[in-house]
């Protein structure tokens, strides 16, 4: 199985564009004019987002925007690493994981430019946490069993948030689309694991305290 390796907007879904930037049409070309063969979809909408969504952002949504741009730190180095790992993901499945890193990696940027000065950078990582998953990555079952747990918890995680951000249209949005993005990341890596791609009908939020509990044997 393949995926579209079309990278253009590939982190979040073609709507986004349209939520987020609204109006202003102008801004994305006048935008590219001036950086030339630099303007790349993922640079545009992360410079986007800065217009968009301004720097004098509620405490609340900052706090949810750090929060987020923390697990999706964890799930970039992650990705990054698994793919700079010789010989870890089998060849059927190295052009799956590509695709999924590349979305990671326009989450972390994308978040990073909607909080400008305030975003934090990647925090130190132990993808081993603690040396319980010492053969993360040089053995693929466990791989994919990290991979699926830090994707499942991305999902319960910003669905537990979605609250604490409707007083921003767009951010609210923003959100929600990654929030998909990441659940079909689930979905195709249970599927690689011959796992159903789902639980049930209903998925359940987890509490940012939860989520931290969960993510922090990974935070060096």
């Amino acid at each position: 199985m393949t995926l579209n390796q079309n990278t253009l907007l590939s982190g979040v879904d073609p709507e986004i564009t349209e939520r987020l930037v609204a109006n202003r049409r102008e801004f994305f070309r006048s935008s590219a004019l001036k950086l030339g063969a630099l303007a790349s979809a993922p640079l545009l909408l992360a410079a986007a987002s800065q217009q968009a969504f301004g720097q004098d952002l509620p405490a609340e949504i900052t706090d949810v925007l750090l929060f987020a741009l923390t697990l999706e730190h964890v799930e970039d180095a992650f990705y990054r690493s698994g793919l700079e790992a010789k010989g870890l993901i089998p060849e059927q499945y190295v052009g799956v994981f590509n695709q999924i890193g590349k979305h990671e990696a326009e989450h972390v940027a994308f978040l990073s430019a909607a909080l400008g000065p305030k975003a934090i950078d990647r925090p130190k990582l132990d993808l081993t946490a603690g040396g319980k998953y010492a053969d993360a990555l040089t053995n693929f079952e466990t791989y994919l069993t990290l991979s699926q747990t830090f994707e499942d918890l991305g999902v319960a995680a910003y669905k537990g948030q979605a609250g604490n951000l409707i007083s921003n249209d767009d951010i609210l949005t923003a959100a929600l689309q990654i929030h998909s993005v990441e659940a079909r990341h689930a979905a195709m890596v249970r599927r690689i694991g011959g796992k159903k791609s789902w639980d049930g009908a209903f998925d359940e939020p987890m509490s940012k305290e939860d989520v931290l509990a969960a993510a922090a044997p990974f935070l060096a």
